[in-house]
Parts: structure tokens; sequence; C-alpha cells
């Protein structure tokens, strides 16, 4: 009998609970149903006195094995500083992380207090208002973290080269010219961001395209889901929340406004880190696509044929937004 290798395995919601209790302190017994999964597994878990969680299992990406001890370092570092985040809850050695064995390997776990509050509505004004005073005040409380045992850095080749190489390596993008437009823009948007030269270098949330919070009664936003966040580009950050109101088809773009108004109330923005969270839209956008590309194996090819019809909307970005500086 042939023995096959194992990509990926989901865990049993059964096993999860067994898990939780082995580590953690809740009131058991714990009731546990998964919620998500995609490029992490997220369970809600219930404990005895219906006191509600959420337990993340990480997966292995392309990026490599997830920086969870950077990450609730600095989920604890915000906690701490008054930064509305779903903090991670010690297990019962005090570890904010701890570690589980898949077929496929060993997989990372965090458990987090389940936040209250409603998610997020995209033409909210209030909602993007609120999601920029929360990134505000989370760069504020990053210039007192210390990320240099941090993995990964969220510069260019993190967010950029990699992605497309990744694309490229994929074989989605089957049309020559297709891919050639890809690289093309890559490489003029790489030009364009290292022309700046004083880019603000911060500690990222990575993810903030407004949906990974939820608002609570008093109207703020709690951030949640720092996976893809790192020591990187502060335009970066912010452009993340542009992107999710102009790419695939949205129009939103009042909601960039009200996201800006919501920042500046708590941290200004330098003029250049402005102007490169446009390019940095086409550097999402790539990161993405670079994301999906590498998960073609075990989502199958037709999950990420997208990923082709994507340098429209590059290109018309670019164009629409720096046509004077292309040539």
């Amino acid at each position: 009998m042939l023995d096959f290798d194992p990509l990926y395995s989901t865990p049993q919601a059964e096993a999860i609970e067994r898990f939780i209790q082995e580590h953690y302190g809740v009131p058991g017994p714990v009731r546990c149903r998964m919620i998500h999964r995609g490029l992490n597994d997220v369970y809600l878990v219930t404990d005895n006195h219906g006191q509600r969680y959420v337990f993340r299992l990480s997966h292995v990406r392309a990026r490599g094995r997830a920086d969870v001890e950077t990450e609730t370092a600095f989920l604890d570092h915000l906690s701490r500083s008054k930064v509305p985040v779903a903090a991670p809850i010690p297990t019962r050695d005090g570890a904010l992380y701890t570690q589980g064995r898949a077929p496929e390997g060993v997989r990372e776990g965090v458990l987090f207090q389940a936040i209250a509050g409603r998610e997020p509505i995209a033409t909210d004004a209030g909602d993007a208002l609120a999601n920029g005073k929360t990134l505000a005040l989370m760069h504020n409380a990053a210039e007192t973290f210390s990320s240099d045992r941090a993995l990964y850095r969220l510069d260019l080749e993190h967010l950029l080269h990699r992605p497309l190489a990744r694309i490229r390596d994929s074989g989605i993008v089957e049309d020559p010219k297709v891919l050639g437009d890809l690289e093309d823009i890559a490489s003029r948007t790489a030009n364009a961001i290292e022309a700046f030269g004083n880019l603000t270098w911060t500690y990222c949330h990575g993810d903030c395209h407004g949906f990974n919070a939820r608002i609570n009664d008093a109207g703020d936003a709690v951030f949640f889901d720092f996976d893809d966040g790192g020591p990187g580009y502060l335009a970066y950050d912010l452009s993340v929340f542009l992107w999710a109101k102009v790419s695939f088809g949205r129009k939103l773009t009042p909601m960039w406004d009200a996201f800006l108004e919501g920042y500046r109330a708590g941290r200004p923005i330098a003029p250049y880190d402005f102007e490169a969270a446009q390019r940095f839209v086409i550097v999402r956008h790539f990161w993405l696509m670079g994301e999906y590309a590498s998960r073609s194996p075990e989502w199958g090819s037709n999950a990420v044929g997208w990923i082709a019809r994507e340098a429209t909307f590059l290109k018309t970005w670019e164009m629409d937004r720096f046509a004077d500086r292309l040539f």
C-alpha cells in the first residue's frame, strides 16, 4: 500500500478541545467548532462558563513558519499600551503560544479572547475612521517595541519580488504577454518605491483592510489577525486599507478619506509616506496573488485562476495614478 505524504491536514474539533484543555487553564469542558479554514485554521471555543475564545492554528506557508513569537509579543505590548487588540491568552506555563504536531509537521497555536462587537461595514465612514484611529495608536505604540528577533521583514523582497516568483513558478499565468506585463509593473513599482529613499519604517499590522477588526460599543476598532505583521513600511500598512477599497472592482475611495481622517487624528502622515501608499496598492495586490499562487497545490489551480486576470487592474491603477511618471 502506498503512503501519501500529507500537504495539509485538518484536526478534528474534538482534538482541538483536548489540546486546549491540556495547555490552557480555561474552565472545562470546552466546546469547539471551526469557523474558518484558509491561510490558517480558526476555531471558536466556548468554556464551561460560556466564555468565548478564538483558537488559531497556524499553517506553514510559502514564507516559512509563522512568527508567533514576535506576533504575540507585539500583541502583548499593544495590550499593555492600551491599544484595542485581541491579546493572546497565556498557557498554563505562561507562554503566549504553543505547538502541536500534525501529520505534516509542527503547527503553532494561539488562544485569543473573543472580541465583543460587530463586524465593520464596508460602506460605513465611521467604521473606516475607527480603523484609522486604531492603526495610528498601534504605530505610536510600535515606537517602543523591539522587533529585532522578527523572522520576516515586510520589505519589497517579501511583499513583491518573492510573490512575483511564486506567480511565475506556479504556472497559473500561461500567457507570456500577461506574465511580461506583471513583471514590468512589478519592476516599475519597485523602482518608484526605492526612489523615495526615506520611507518610514514601523511594526506593521500587515493586513489592515478594514475587516480584521470588530467595532465595540464605544465605536472603537479592536484589531485582530496580526499573522502577516512584522517590521516594514508604514506606507504599506496604510495602503492595505486603500487597496481593499479599490481592488476587485470596488469604488469606495470615500472610505479611504475617512480612514485617513481617523489616522491623522492620532498621528501625522509624512507626504512621502502618503504618496508611496498609492504605489504600495500594487505591491499589496502582488502579495495577495503570490499567497494564492503558492497555495495552488493545496487548493487547486481552478481556485486561484483569477490571478491571470489581474494585470488589467494593476495597469489601470498605474495609468490612472502615475501616467505622467511611467515613461
